[in-house]
């Protein structure tokens, strides 16, 4: 292989030969002067015009005039960085490879962009302050369907830089990927982001539009969504694409949900909608199914059989469509096409449960009893079937009725139909044939004009099934097995000896045959003599190839010949005609590995042969959710040499949502059509379920050996398809370069903290939580948050690998690979995009910081002089509000595990005896003391005499009746396990519906649970009895059915007027656990946040279930049992909820807002520790702070439960992290921690010295921020208003990203005149309006206010200690 001009192997074939001493440097010397011969220098003119190209440009430059000026200029530019790298032998600034990154983004060589950014990641250690880079390593993710990491790289950008120039292009893509990942809350926010920003990105306005209207739709808020697709109808100039797509979805929405209307009101707008939908886009083969299935339930069958018809026509056929076709066909009592249509659905897709079901109905209506339990076998294998219980019922009584028949009856009894593995290989009704006899004619053309192998991945023979490439031998154990999956082509007209045999007798006995029996010859007749005409065609071919052999190898081979464009990911312009719209055609997908991160050899796709030499369809055992996870978009087919790389391809990702989540409901009033949702063939994606590494062979779908290979501990990265980057070190120029400006030098006054100014030491700001010290100890550092981020983790050695570990070795605890095996070490050891890397690879200071001479300790007048400083020294406002750590992470499990006979650990428990016991000052420390996740206080309730009664069911409807309570619906199962609701496998998502009640309702419902319950005891005791306890039918018990049971939760106790008595009672338990003490820091909040500060009950029947979750921005929580029952209870600590977010990760579950439920397995096998006991009535569970848990009622009882911040720097630590993580997450944080440590500072003399250096900072850093952002509004001449807080006056959030906003409002012009003030943060105020013209900014602190209240928290003396 030759790049840059110097051919690599012959160099090393001379070196091998025994070239030494002086000849060795005359080779050096020969090979950099053909390097400078052979490339060009770039012009001071050209350095300009590059100097403000970078990822940001990536799909917009081609909308320039000079597109193809900047891509020649692009290409010299990418030689002669090569020359250069090879030139320097290594020792090359980091920057260079990350601006050879960008341009081979912008050129569109993902390959080499990936490459090159891993090299500047390995190199940079502060990587993570240019947004740039991490935004163009992004894209490549997104390239590769690597969502994971590109969702990381992404939420980084605008971490640190939250008015980065694509920051609407950036919520674009975010939205897109967590909608994939069924993450629906987060993609409607982002969407929602996007929309508000007035900036360009790749989708319209209209198109997001619909997004969130569609989003609407799926989480089953159809009043919503109806509303915004009307909406959207009325847009002026609404594209014809967009109008077809969202008639489509509008009208397909009236036909299956029942709370739109009456069902003849529905059905007629439907067919309207659907009817104006084909108007917009009469090409739309989804629209015509989908008219057809409105047609077929209001009894018009002939123009459902056009509509399914026009829908085979105008598209590749789907099983929905085959199963639609095969149920009007049973419906109109013609069995045998019924077969048919049924036979070509489950050849797309062998896992079509609906068509199973039907199949076997028809079979069994035809008295076929061995073939209709055949089909109902395979329908209850597959995941998409709801109704697996019901099934099995049914075959367990056709097995009774087959025993119970004469042996010989069955094979006396003339067949009416053709059996299951006969009708594998029946054709498709001819009537249906016409697009693919058209095609299939057009091949033939082509093959027999040019020579050319016809693609067999695509059109089959025009008798073959509608499968096409899926066509394979059927699931059925039986004859049809002998079919070659390796011959798709083959497999319609192929004849088995049985068949042959049979053919020979129906063809002797022709004289006496049945109608259905010549029916059956017939197609056995037809499929012998296509068998013929077939191997005719063979021959010739043959005679073609050796012809073509003979002549030496033709530029057309074979796709499979040759690496495709883009590597696996995209398909061959052979593959196959496009379809006539472009943003529904998709080709194979990647064979990357999503759950590799930022790792540094690149084995890229393009050098796997054999993984890009087939197309691998999907089939159904993965549901249409995984589908749309692992369906590609980089393989659109684009027009060469194109620039706008964003538009095409994205859009078909934006379309492919949509056609994937096209049917979200079951469809109506057709008991005997279960349809599911259309499938899409495509190759293995990233996001399969067993993605890890199969040990680096060429062509294993795994992604290490495709998108990114780790290399051993301490190697360079290397990639097969940039050889300039072979052998280089990682070396760095000892001088620094522009943008570096972290010093190594530390103040005298106070080392550690003025380092925290600088970047070189832990903070606990407001921005950046968890910034740690390059060296030293955490204990040198009293307000260190996370001491061992920068520290290099033990086993890492001095790599500067991202991941310092073999490839085949696992990694995890005890080698266990199920959680970090493809994922960095989190916020302890590394980060999702880069681990620490070699000591020699720290680049030198160019100079001090210009906050160098600034420490935590500096006065007010000070601070704003500083920053008045840093302004005319002209740094951007942005690297003022940032500070010099990186963005906050999760951190990594405590090294070393612990043994498998340390992770079920006893829970701590304190048993009281009298009050004394309660007050007693170490009861308080050792439920605060970090090393305890979670304490039992038994017999708390008879110690202070509480009055539990207080909050029983009975006294509580005779208070307030007509209280409102929230009720969560959900599965009653196992304490310890977590299943799918039809029992089948496990899961860690935990459903449940949202409604509401009032506290007389779920009493009554309560009871009634109680009393249903005694009933089903009795029936137990029966069952008992007779079936003497196998352990099938315990299984069955347990496993489901599940019963749907009902949870009242969030019942709020603040009212002190509704509820005075029993908030009085609360005050008798020890101060502090108590909803409201002086020690507790959400009495400093200033204003009420419901179930926190606040008192809130929660009323439960057995099965309730709390799902897992850390509180609130990590505070405490109490919680007393009132009873009459227990709850189980199930704790992880604080240090290890690294793994648990990994988890819920893996299985697309966001860990902040989602609802999941542990496996246990999971945990135990990643050396989790779980605490696991029962708390009783009267026992008080204290959760401390950041303690993972999740909850599950025994008995009927209820629960009353608050959240505590103890006064400590462990609380205020972890509390700010978690602060900063949300921001990360674009989740809101309950707790104002800006405001919070603004009035701890005005309330609470503070003498813990940790806890008063982190509050300080946090200070110092919005006070700051609230001076720069002063003088950016006073220069830009925006006029400040006065707007004074108002006592009790909550904290602000943006409307739009829900930060908290401190000082200044930015409020839109109207909500003001109104008084009703809908804030925003700057951030969003500009995306809206650059200028902020239509803004006003309400002030309400005076900065000279601010700095008394900075000025005056000064540490104070320590309170003498009490014995």
């Amino acid at each position: 292989m030759k790049s840059c001009g110097v051919s690599l192997p012959v160099a090393a074939a001379a070196r091998s030969i025994g070239v030494a001493g002086n000849d060795d440097e005359k080779m050096a010397s020969a090979k950099a002067t053909e390097i400078e011969k052979d490339f060009p220098k770039l012009t001071a003119q050209e350095k300009d015009c590059l100097t403000g190209i970078d990822s940001s440009l990536f799909g917009f430059h081609g909308l320039q005039e000079d597109g193809a000026r900047t891509k020649a200029l692009l290409l010299k530019a990418v030689s002669c960085f090569e020359a250069l790298i090879l030139k320097a032998e290594g020792k090359v600034d980091p920057g260079v490879f990350c601006q050879l990154g960008h341009f081979n983004l912008l050129l569109e060589d993902y390959q080499k962009a990936l490459s090159a950014y891993q090299r500047y990641f390995s190199l940079q250690s502060d990587y993570w302050k240019n947004a740039a880079f991490l935004y163009g390593l992004g894209m490549v993710y997104f390239h590769y369907n690597a969502f994971q990491w590109a969702i990381k790289a992404f939420q980084e950008v605008l971490y640190i830089d939250p008015s980065f120039s694509r920051a609407k292009e950036i919520h674009l893509r975010l939205g897109l990927m967590f909608k994939v990942n069924t993450d629906y809350e987060s993609s409607v926010k982002h969407f929602q982001l996007a929309l508000i920003d007035s900036n360009l990105c790749t989708l319209s306005k209209a198109e997001i539009q619909f997004h969130i209207a569609h989003l609407y739709e799926i989480q089953k808020k159809y009043r919503a969504a109806k509303e915004a697709y009307e909406s959207l109808l009325q847009t002026e100039n609404l594209p014809a694409q967009v109008k077809a797509t969202t008639l489509q979805q509008l009208g397909w929405m009236h036909h299956t949900v029942e709370q739109l209307g009456d069902k003849g009101t529905k059905d007629s707008y439907a067919i309207q909608c659907l009817q104006k939908s084909l108007e917009a886009d009469p090409n739309s083969g989804q629209s015509w199914y989908l008219l057809g299935r409105c047609y077929s339930s209001i009894g018009k069958v002939q123009d459902a059989f056009i509509s399914y018809r026009q829908s085979i026509d105008k598209s590749e056929a789907s099983a929905d469509t085959w199963c639609s076709i095969g149920v009007l066909y049973q419906q109109q009592n013609q069995p045998m096409d019924a077969l048919q249509a049924y036979i070509c659905a489950v050849q797309l897709d062998h896992n079509h449960s609906a068509a199973w079901m039907d199949l076997g109905t028809l079979y069994e209506s035809c008295g076929q009893l061995h073939d209709a339990m055949k089909c109902y076998i395979n329908a209850t294998r597959s995941k998409t079937c709801l109704n697996s219980a019901a099934l099995s019922q049914r075959i367990k009584l056709l097995q009774a009725q087959l025993c119970n028949l004469h042996p010989g009856g069955l094979q006396n009894k003339s067949k009416m139909l053709p059996s299951i593995e006969e009708a594998w290989s029946l054709p498709i009704p001819a009537e249906l044939t016409s697009r693919q006899g058209a095609l299939n004619a057009t091949q033939a053309q082509q093959a027999s004009k040019g020579g050319e192998a016809p693609s067999a991945s695509n059109h089959s023979d025009p008798q073959a099934s509608p499968a096409k490439k899926k066509r394979t031998a059927s699931p059925v154990k039986s004859a049809a097995d002998s079919i070659s999956c390796n011959q798709p082509q083959m497999s319609s007209c192929y004849l088995s000896p049985q068949k042959l045999k049979h053919l020979d007798h129906l063809r002797a006995h022709r004289a006496s045959l049945k109608p259905p029996e010549l029916q059956m010859l017939q197609h056995l007749e037809k499929q012998f003599s296509a068998l013929q005409q077939q191997q005719q065609q063979q021959q010739q071919q043959q005679q073609q190839m050796r012809q073509l052999a003979s002549n030496g190898p033709s530029g057309d081979s074979s796709p499979s010949d040759h690496p495709p464009v883009n590597g696996a990911c995209a398909m061959s312009p052979a593959a196959g005609p496009r379809d006539k719209s472009p943003s529904l055609w998709l080709g194979g997908g990647s064979t990357v590995n999503g759950n590799v991160p930022y790792s540094q050899k690149t084995s890229l796709p393009h050098t796997c042969a054999a993984a890009s030499s087939t197309s691998s369809p999907i089939h159904a055992d993965d549901t249409w959710k995984s589908q749309q996870r692992n369906t590609t978009t980089q393989e659109l087919q684009k027009d060469p040499g194109s620039h706008s790389a964003g538009r095409t391809w994205f859009w078909a990702l934006h379309c492919l949502l949509l056609g994937l989540l096209f049917i979200p409901h079951p469809p109506p009033n057709n008991p005997n059509h279960l349809s599911s949702p259309p499938h899409l063939a495509t190759t293995s994606g990233v996001h399969t379920k067993d993605n890890a590494p199969s040990g680096g062979k060429p062509g294993s779908s795994g992604g290490a050996s495709t998108l990114a290979s780790i290399r051993p501990s301490g190697e360079a990265a290397r990639s097969p398809s940039t050889t300039p980057m072979e052998g280089l070190a990682n070396h760095i120029q000892p001088g620094g370069t522009d943008g570096s400006s972290a010093s190594s030098t530390l103040t005298s006054d106070n080392p550690q903290l003025s380092a925290l100014l600088k970047g070189k030491a832990n903070t606990t700001s407001t921005d950046h939580a968890d910034c740690s010290a390059l060296g030293g100890s955490p204990s040198q550092k009293p307000n260190s948050i996370n001491p061992a981020l920068h520290a290099a983790p033990e086993h890492a050695g001095t790599s500067s690998s991202p991941r310092s570990a073999d490839p085949h070795t696992p990694d995890g605890p005890n080698g266990s690979s199920s959680i970090h095996s493809r994922g960095p070490v989190l916020n302890g050891n590394g980060s999702p995009l880069k681990a620490e890397p070699a000591r020699g690879a720290h680049r030198q200071s160019s100079g001090p910081s210009p906050w160098s001479s600034v420490s935590i300790y500096p006065s007010s007048s000070e601070v704003l002089k500083a920053c008045r400083n840093l302004g005319k020294n002209g740094l951007s406002t942005s690297s003022i509000l940032l500070d010099r750590c990186p963005p906050p992470r999760p951190p990594a499990p405590p090294s070393p595990p612990l043994p498998k006979d340390k992770l079920n650990p006893p829970t701590p428990s304190i048993y009281l005896e009298n009050k004394r016991d309660a007050f007693f000052p170490p009861l308080h420390q050792f439920c605060t003391n970090p090393a305890n996740p979670v304490t039992v206080i038994r017999g708390l309730a008879g110690a202070l005499k509480l009055d539990l009664g207080l909050f029983s069911t009975k006294t509580l409807v005779e208070a307030n009746p007509e209280h409102l309570v929230e009720v969560r619906t959900q599965l009653a199962q196992p304490a310890d396990e977590n299943w799918d609701p039809s029992g089948s496998k496990k899961m860690w998502r935990c459903e449940s519906s949202r409604s509401h009640t009032t506290i007389l309702k779920y009493a009554q419902y309560q009871a009634s649970s109680f009393q249903e319950s005694l009933r089903e005891e009795n029936e137990k005791k029966k069952e008992v009895e007779t079936e003497a306890g196998s352990p099938e039918s315990l299984m069955r018990r347990r496993k489901g059915p599940f019963k749907h049971i009902k949870f009242g939760t969030n019942i709020d106790l603040s009212d002190e007027k509704k509820w005075k008595q029993q908030l009085q009672e609360l005050t008798k338990l020890p101060a502090f656990a108590r909803v409201v003490s002086a020690g507790n820091l959400l009495s400093h909040v200033g204003h009420t946040i419901l179930g926190m500060n606040t008192v809130q009950l929660y009323m439960k029947v057995p099965g309730c279930r709390t799902p897992g979750h850390q509180e609130n921005n990590n505070f405490c929580s109490v919680n007393i049992n009132i009873g009459p029952g227990d709850c189980e209870w199930f704790a992880v600590p604080e240090a290890y909820w690294g793994v648990i977010n990994s988890f819920c990760e893996k299985n697309n579950i966001n860990f902040l807002m989602g609802s999941w439920w542990p496996d246990l397995e999971d945990l135990y096998e990643t050396d989790v520790p779980v605490y696991r006991f029962i708390q009783r009535p009267g026992d008080l569970v204290w959760l401390n702070t950041g303690a993972v848990h999740w909850v599950q009622a025994i008995g009927w009882c209820n629960n009353v439960a608050w959240n505590v911040g103890p006064l400590t720097a462990h609380q205020y630590k972890l509390a700010v992290e978690r602060y900063e993580w949300n921001k990360l997450q674009s989740v809101k944080s309950i707790v104002p921690m800006v405001h919070l440590s603004w009035n701890m500072a005005r309330n609470i003399k503070v003498s813990d010295h940790k806890l008063f250096e982190m509050i300080k900072y946090c200070l110092l850093r919005t006070l700051k921020q609230c001076q720069v952002q002063r003088e950016m509004l006073q220069a830009a001449g925006k006029e400040l208003v006065w707007h004074c807080r108002t006592q009790s006056e909550p904290a602000h959030y943006c409307s739009v990203c829900e930060v908290e906003v401190f000082d200044l409002l930015f409020v839109t012009s109207e909500s003001n005149s109104r008084k009703t003030y809908v804030v925003h943060c700057q951030d969003c105020a500009r995306r809206a309006s650059a200028n902020l013209d239509n803004f006003v900014v309400l002030e309400q602190y005076k900065i000279s206010d601010l700095m008394q209240v900075y000025d005056q928290f000064t540490l104070a003396s320590p309170l003498p200690s009490s014995s």
